[in-house]
């Protein structure tokens, strides 16, 4: 791991996530667009999952 100061890398870390996250989001709003199909059975799978998920 490379000796980097903490709290910037840290920072660094948190700006890098919150860029990917959006553009994970983002990347399954143009797949949910492209196919419908198969967005609706990914949506069915993951409400599935919540309702079996136990907390």
């Amino acid at each position: 791991m490379p000796d980097r100061e903490p709290r910037e890398s840290d920072a660094e870390r948190r700006r890098r996530r919150a860029q990917f996250l959006r553009e994970l989001t983002e990347a399954r709003e143009l797949r949910a667009r492209v196919t419908p199909r198969r967005a609706r059975a990914a949506r069915l799978r993951q409400a599935m999952r919540m309702r079996t998920f136990r907390w």
